[in-house]
């Protein structure tokens, strides 16, 4: 057992024996000791049942437990998160005075367990995940799924959906130029081929065109689907080339089909539209969604960071929780797709925040039918330019990391009651 432990199970034996208590869970820059084990002590204190609300705009997006108790504060206390006792009386007017139509706040229950799944391969390679990483680390539980439990129907068990750096269109990350001759690409490609077949297609490209729909269809039954890195634009691409083939081939055994740019379907894609393919296989890039390759040319890593967007509380609920922050600029970070030109975004897409020096959209969110999408650029928030074969972050380093904040967001934001979707 650690000091750390000796200290924190000592200290837990001199505490008052609360029958109830009421909690704030501040999430301020300097009232919070770990912001993202914040997200986990409410996400636990839920699944028990107590009565949490969401704080937006109050003390960096607080959290308060009202009918809190020893047994919470131990826990609290186990996860190194800060917290702060308070009058039933003092929270209840606090709650009051942020509902009020005079301040740019709001309180909001959170009522619903969300059931999690991580769309990630069993066999995936050596570089890591963000999501996984932070729900591992908040002490969060998730499902990992892929293709053959998505084709199966398993989707319909969970809320939440995340897909990572996957590639949608079936070009295999457009690593093609660059590893081809590796392993890994080799045995990877090989595997997915194999079990495209195992479900009963002759490509991959096809398949993943079929669970891209899948999705699809989740989310407009009421689903929420948050992806990060390349799964935003190449999940777009996929829903819009449906019907088309747009892989040469030495990722599918064909030519692309003639004309493929001028059969895309931008109707079918969430958040993107009139976009270009980059049909040049031995080019890392799927279209000119992404930003990338002008910032690398540009761009210095202490001038990079990104802005978050204010709404209102009252009634722009939604976009207002995806934003909750104890900083309002954050550090930004690469991926294979880092941000998205704003020239190809859809007017129904909400942009939460862009790049500060060349406003690139980075942080963009939207509604499809009954349910919503967040798309976030970049690979990991902690990491500014992390490589295929780099070694997994540690987030003991970064508790307070506010790039890792925005994916818990994501997390609880299906558990808060929302109002009605704007028609």
């Amino acid at each position: 057992m650690t000091l750390k432990s000796v200290v924190i199970l000592v200290f837990i034996q001199f505490l008052p024996n609360f029958s109830t208590a009421q909690i704030l869970i501040p999430m301020d820059e300097d009232g919070q000791s770990d912001h993202l084990k914040s997200y986990g002590l409410v996400y636990e204190a839920i699944t028990l049942g107590y009565d949490c609300h969401w704080l937006l705009n109050y003390r960096g997006g607080s959290f308060v437990i009202l009918n809190g108790d020893q047994e919470i504060i131990k826990k609290a206390l186990i996860k190194g998160v800060s917290y702060e006792v308070a009058s039933a009386n003092a929270l209840v007017a606090l709650i009051s005075d942020l509902q009020s139509p005079a301040n740019n706040t709001n309180s909001l229950p959170l009522e619903k367990v969300p059931e999690i799944a991580v769309y990630s391969p069993s066999g995936k390679q050596p570089w890591d995940d963000a999501v996984t990483l932070v729900l591992t680390y908040a002490e969060i539980p998730f499902t990992t799924i892929y293709d053959q439990e998505i084709i199966n129907g398993d989707l319909q068990l969970f809320d939440w959906l995340h897909l990572h750096h996957e590639d949608f269109t079936g070009q295999y990350g457009k690593f093609y130029n660059t590893y081809r001759d590796a392993a890994w690409y080799i045995n990877q490609k090989s595997s997915y081929e194999s079990a495209a077949r195992l479900m009963g297609y002759n490509k991959v490209s096809k398949q993943k065109s079929v669970v891209a729909q899948t999705i699809s269809n989740y989310v407009a039954d009421g689903g929420f689907l948050f992806a990060m890195c390349s799964a935003t634009d190449s999940y777009d691409i996929a829903l819009s080339a449906a019907h088309t083939d747009i892989c040469e081939s030495m990722f599918d055994g064909d030519p692309m089909s003639p004309g493929a740019q001028y059969q895309l379907d931008y109707t079918e894609c969430f958040a993107f539209k009139d976009f270009s393919l980059v049909t040049n296989p031995l080019r890392y890039e799927y279209s000119d969604i992404d930003i990338t390759d002008q910032r690398v040319r540009s761009m210095k890593e202490e001038k990079d960071y990104f802005e978050l967007f204010d709404f209102s509380a009252k009634y722009d609920v939604v976009p207002t929780i995806l934003v909750q922050n104890h900083r309002d600029l954050v550090r930004s970070f690469y991926g294979q797709t880092t941000a998205f030109n704003t020239k190809t975004i859809k007017t129904s897409t909400t942009i939460l925040g862009t790049n500060i020096v060349d406003g690139a959209a980075r942080y963009i969110h939207g509604a499809y039918k009954k349910g919503y999408w967040t798309f976030y650029g970049g690979h990991d928030p902690e990491d500014y330019q992390h490589r295929v074969g780099d070694d997994p972050t540690n987030l003991e380093k970064y508790p307070n990391s506010p790039g890792y904040r925005l994916i818990l967001n994501n997390i609880l934001f299906p558990a808060a009651k929302k109002p009605p979707q704007k028609t």
